[in-house]
Formats: C-alpha cells, structure tokens, sequence
C-alpha cells in the first residue's frame, strides 16, 4: 500500500477541503493518505493524524503555495520522496497542478512515468553550519536561501566572507543572502540578485543594502565553499527560508555548502519556468 503525505496551507480553507478530497480519492484506491498531527489539526482532519516521520512516505502531496511547498520540503529532513504540488496560492514558481486538476496528477503519478508522462526535476540545496566557541556544529538545509542579517533597524552590520578558507572582503550591509538557483528568484531578487535557472547548480552571495562600492552578487561554483563571518558586537539572525534559525553573535562563523541532499519534485510538462518568470513580471513577447 503506498503511503501518500499530504501537506496543506493551514491557514486556508480550501487547502483544508483538497486535502479531505485527496484523502478520500487516494483511500477509495487502496492508497493510505495520513499528516503530521500538527497539519492534521490545522485543518480539522484529526484523523489523517499520524506521529511516523515524512521521509517514510511514498510520495508528498502538498497543497498551497511557494510557501508550503519550502514547508514540506523542511519536513522531508532530505529525504528523497517526490512533492507533488497543488497551488492554492497566487502563480507560483514551485507548484504545479491547479485544484481541479488534482485527481488527474494523482492518477498519472500512479500510471507511472511512461504512461503518466512525468518527471522528477532535482533541486539543489544548501547546508548551512554554525560553527561558534565552545560549543557543537549546527546544521540547517535551505532550498531556498539562508540570510545572515541583523536583528536591529537603523544599524548595519559588519560580516567577513571567505571563499574556500580565504578571506574575499568584508561587508558593511544589511545582511547576506546565500541562496540556490531556486532561491535566485526569491529573497535575492528583491535585492537584485540575477536570475538563475532552477537547473543550475551554483552558491549565489547577494548582499542586502550594502555600504560600500562593492555591492555586486557573486555566482560561485558548488564545490566552493562559503563561510561568512559576524565582525563587531551587533545582533545578527540567521534564517533559513524565510523561517529564524538563530541569533549569532561576533566570531561566529556560517559555513554554507551544497547539500547532498536534493529536492525531487514531480513534474506533468504542462509549466516552464521562463513563462512562470515572464508572466509574473507581464514581459511581452516582443
């Protein structure tokens, strides 16, 4: 029996009332639907509950937006189960299938590749590590970017990059944001990072407001290392994804690395990742 994790936006109504629809087209099948307790709850389906962790399902249904689908992919812990994305949400660049077409993207997924003509698309991620004084490792996964920035406003803060165990430069800047291909069109955008296509592999360095001349991202390799550096006594914050991770303070280091670890997402032929960009921005064909 194929074990199916539906992951929904727990704030909207109608992501709630897919998800009641997947669980029963999947168990009218034979396939075995369940959530995270905390999910289940959210959205009044107590009992899809279940304590077993998400790497142990078969596939991921997630149902909402660009946001959930970062949600579902944390919940993975790098795991490689295929997501599945039902977009509830504005036009998205990670979801895939709309509402109606659900029941047929679930169908297909089960028909298999050949005969459902789908796809697994790879995404890269990053490990990014805290390395501080006295104290143990810690290692979060992004798949979309890890910021280093400070906690309070009308304040810069003071942040050394090294690249391969030599130091680049220093930054007096907002912050920096340590993004994937994925993430180019995310945080790192706003700050006019570049545009990178998702199937790219590359570490981009933006930095935020910088106060210097040098206020260009960096491109770098995957196998290049990258560890950032808090200089001076303000208040940094390290979050990932969007979501705080943890307060650093002078002398801590962010190592960041390509992950072993990839996000697998399964794909009909029926987006493209140009068009999603060209319709978000409305560019016209000519």
């Amino acid at each position: 029996m194929s074990s199916v994790l539906l992951v929904a936006h727990r704030e909207r109504a109608d992501a709630g009332a897919l998800a009641a629809r997947a669980a029963e087209w999947l168990r009218d099948r034979g396939r075995r639907a369940w959530m995270t307790p905390d999910d289940a709850t959210a959205v009044g389906l107590t009992e899809l509950a279940s304590d077993e962790s998400a790497g142990t399902a078969d596939l991921a249904v997630c149902i909402g937006g660009d946001g959930t689908m970062l949600r579902t992919v944390h919940l993975l812990h790098g795991a490689g189960v295929p997501v599945i994305g039902v977009n509830v949400g504005l036009l998205g660049y990670l979801t895939e299938v709309e509402p109606h077409a659900m029941p047929q993207a679930l169908e297909r997924w089960f028909a298999g590749p050949e005969h459902g003509n789908w796809f697994l698309e790879e995404r890269m991620m990053l490990d990014l590590t805290v390395r501080r004084a006295g104290q143990p490792d810690r290692t979060w996964r992004a798949l979309n970017e890890g910021v280093v920035e400070k906690q309070e406003s009308g304040h810069t803060v003071r942040l050394q990059v090294l690249i391969d165990g030599t130091p680049f430069t220093s930054y007096a800047a907002d912050g920096l944001i340590l993004s994937t291909p994925t993430g180019s069109t995310a945080y790192s955008l706003s700050a006019r990072g570049p545009v990178l296509s998702p199937r790219m592999r590359a570490i981009l360095l933006t930095p935020v407001s910088p106060h210097m001349l040098f206020d260009r991202s960096l491109v770098l390799d995957p196998s290049e290392q990258v560890e950032v550096e808090v200089l001076g006594h303000r208040a940094v914050t390290l979050s990932i994804d969007g979501q705080p991770a943890v307060s650093l303070a002078e002398g801590d280091r962010v190592s960041v690395t390509s992950s072993e670890h990839v996000a697998r997402f399964v794909r009909f032929g029926e987006r493209d990742f140009h068009q999603i960009l060209k319709a978000k921005f409305g560019l016209a064909d000519r």
